[in-house]
C-alpha cells in the first residue's frame, strides 16, 4: 500500500467523528482495483504511434497524461489521425500538458475539444476564444469524476517506463489523476520511454493491462526555474525565518517563490515533504540533509508527492529512489491525511488578494489562467493540523511586473475566488507577513495595506474607507 496503517487508522477515527461510515472511507482510500496485477495470458500489442491511435473515433472521450509525462509522440499521431480521418467531437480530458498542444490550434476546431482540469499555457488561448473548456475542480476530487463515471473515458494516452523483468511499468513523475483514469478507461495506449524515471508508489501498472504499447524514446519535458528576483528572495527569507519550523512537513507549489523559500532552508532540520508536486529545489535539501522525512506521521521517511516536473537532475534523483513515493492525488491531497503530519506548512501563490483576504489564483479577471489545483486542499490541511501548528501561507510579490498592486480593494471583474477569506491565515509579500486568522474585515484591511507596495498604500486606505465606512485599524 502507498500509506501506513497508522495513517489510515487515524483517518478513520477522524472521519468517524464526522459521522462518515467505514465502508465509505475504505472505498475512498483503498481504490480498487489494487494493484494492477499481472493478467494471465494477456499481452499488449506492439504498434506504431500511428497504428495505435486509430482506435480513436468520433465522439469518444480521450484522457491524456500530463506534466513531465505528457506522451508527445502519441499526441502528434492523434492530431494527424484526427485531421486525416476527419474525426468530429473528440473530447480530450487532461491536467496541464507540456508541449505545443497542437489539438488546441484553430484548424482542429470541431475535431478535438480540450477540457482542462488545470490549464497550461498551451490551452489558454483556446479557452479564452471559446474553442476549449476549463473545469473548476479541486485536484483531490478529479479521480472521483472517473470512478463515479461522471466522465466516462474511452481511451487513455499515457507515458510509461519500459516493463521491468516482472512486466511492471511505472507512470514515472506523474501519477496524479492518471491512476484513476487508467483504472476506468476502456482502452489504454502506453508510450514506453526509457527516459522516464521509474518511480515507486501508486504508479505501477503491469504491461498486461495495456492494450497497446508504442516504443518511442523521446526527451521528456523539462522545466528550469528562473533565478528569483530580489523581492522573491525577501519573501523566501521571511517565510523561512518566521514561519517554517524544524521538523515541519512542507507543501509547495511550483515557481520562483517556492524555490526562493527552499533556498533559505539550508539551516533547518528534519524537514518532511508531503506535497502535490515538487521540483529541483527539494533535491538540494535532501542532499544537504535538511529533508529527512523522519518526523512525519504519514509515510515516515518518504517524500510524498503526486507529480513532479523540473530538470534532468530531478528525474535522475527520482529514478528507482525508495526515498520518493508518487501517489494517487486522492491520497496526497486528502485533508484528512495532510492534517496528520507535524507542523504542516503549505506555501502557495496567487494572482491577487482583496482587502478582505479573498484569494484569486486561477484567473486574471475573466481570463482563465490555471485552475484550482491543490491550493485549498493544502491550505485546509495545514489549518486543520492535528498538532495545532500548521501554517497555511499565500505568498506573492506586492506588485505585478507592470507595477500594479496585487493587493486590491476588490478583485477584478470576473475573477474567481479559489481560497476564501475564511481559509486565509498568512499572506506574505516582500514587505512583511500579514496574519489574518481571527481578524475582522477592518483589521484584515489594515494588515494587508501594511504589506502592500508603498506606492499603493494611500490609495488602498482611501478605497477601504469608502468600502467599509470606517478606517482600517489594528484594534
Amino acid at each position: 500500500m502507498a500509506f501506513s496503517l497508522r495513517g489510515i487508522h487515524s483517518s478513520l477515527r477522524i472521519l468517524d467523528k464526522l459521522g462518515v461510515g467505514h465502508m465509505r472511507v475504505r472505498s475512498f482510500y483503498l481504490y480498487a482495483p489494487e494493484p494492477f496485477h499481472p493478467l494471465a495470458d494477456t499481452y499488449p500489442q506492439n504498434k506504431t504511434a500511428d497504428e495505435a491511435v486509430q482506435v480513436i473515433q468520433s465522439g469518444l472521450n480521450v484522457f491524456i497524461h500530463g506534466a513531465a509525462a505528457t506522451p508527445l509522440p502519441l499526441i502528434e499521431a492523434m492530431c494527424d489521425h484526427g485531421m486525416n480521418s476527419r474525426l468530429k467531437n473528440v473530447e480530450l480530458i487532461h491536467l496541464h500538458t507540456e508541449g505545443a498542444g497542437r489539438y488546441n490550434n484553430p484548424e482542429y476546431q470541431g475535431i478535438f475539444r480540450s477540457n482542462s482540469l488545470f490549464l497550461a499555457a498551451n490551452s489558454r488561448s483556446a479557452v479564452s476564444e471559446g474553442r476549449a473548456d476549463s473545469t473548476p475542480i479541486f485536484l483531490y476530487e478529479i479521480p472521483l469524476l472517473f470512478r463515479l463515471k461522471k466522465i466516462e473515458l474511452d481511451v487513455a494516452l499515457i507515458s510509461v517506463t519500459p516493463p521491468d523483468k516482472h512486466g511492471f511499468c511505472s507512470l514515472g513523475p506523474s501519477v496524479d489523476c492518471t491512476r484513476a483514469a487508467i483504472q476506468n478507461a476502456k482502452y489504454i495506449i502506453g508510450a514506453t520511454n526509457k527516459n522516464l524515471p521509474r518511480t515507486i508508489g501508486d504508479g505501477m501498472i503491469h504491461q498486461s493491462h495495456l492494450d497497446a504499447i508504442v516504443d518511442c524514446n523521446f526527451s521528456i519535458p523539462e522545466l528550469s526555474m528562473s533565478k528569483p528576483t530580489q523581492e522573491e528572495k525577501k519573501i523566501g527569507r521571511l517565510i523561512a525565518d518566521n514561519l517554517v519550523e524544524d521538523g515541519a512537513t512542507l507543501q509547495m507549489g511550483i515557481g520562483s517563490i517556492p524555490n526562493a523559500v527552499l533556498a533559505e532552508l539550508t539551516d533547518h532540520k528534519d524537514l518532511g515533504v508531503h506535497s502535490e508536486m515538487f521540483s529541483d529545489g527539494v533535491v538540494d535539501l535532501v542532499e544537504n540533509g535538511n529533508i529527512t522525512n523522519a518526523l512525519k506521521n504519514v509515510q515516515t521517511g518518504k517524500t510524498i508527492s503526486t507529480f513532479a516536473i523540473g530538470t534532468k537532475r530531478l528525474y535522475d534523483f527520482m529514478d528507482n529512489n525508495p526515498f520518493v513515493e508518487m501517489c494517487d492525488v486522492s491520497f496526497t491531497n486528502s485533508t484528512a491525511v495532510i492534517c496528520q503530519n507535524p507542523k504542516v506548512t503549505a506555501i502557495n501563490s496567487c494572482i491577487e488578494v482583496d482587502l478582505g483576504g479573498q484569494v484569486c489564483a486561477d484567473s486574471i479577471g475573466e481570463r482563465i489562467y490555471s485552475g484550482f489545483g491543490g491550493q485549498i486542499d493544502f491550505i485546509s490541511g495545514a489549518a486543520l493540523s492535528l498538532d495545532g501548528r500548521g501554517k497555511p501561507i499565500i505568498a506573492m510579490t506586492s506588485s505585478t511586473k507592470r507595477g500594479e498592486s496585487k493587493i486590491v480593494n476588490m478583485l477584478k471583474n470576473g475573477s474567481g475566488v479559489v481560497t476564501t477569506r475564511a481559509h486565509v491565515h498568512y499572506i506574505v509579500t516582500e514587505y512583511g507577513i500579514a496574519y489574518l486568522f481571527g481578524k475582522n474585515l477592518r483589521q484584515r484591511a489594515y494588515e494587508l495595506i501594511k504589506i502592500a507596495h508603498p506606492n499603493h498604500r494611500e490609495r488602498l486606505e482611501k478605497e477601504a474607507y469608502e468600502r467599509m465606512k470606517c478606517m482600517p485599524s489594528p484594534y
